[in-house]
């Protein structure tokens, strides 16, 4: 399986409760928070919902 690194660039204030719990679920507790996770069909499922608060890199 592919890693990928994820970094949340915007915060979750002001957002849906699901996508707060998303964020929490992907490790991501603070602003510029860094966590690498397998690329997983579920992972991908919940950085599809978030994409507009994070950033994601693949790692080879």
């Amino acid at each position: 399986m592919a890693k990928i690194k994820i970094t949340q660039i915007k915060s979750g204030i002001d957002r849906t409760e699901l996508q707060k719990q998303t964020l929490i679920a992907l490790g991501l507790r603070k602003l510029n928070a860094s966590k690498e996770v397998e690329a997983t069909p579920q992972i991908l499922g919940m950085v599809n919902k978030v994409s507009h608060l994070i950033k994601v890199e693949e790692i080879a």
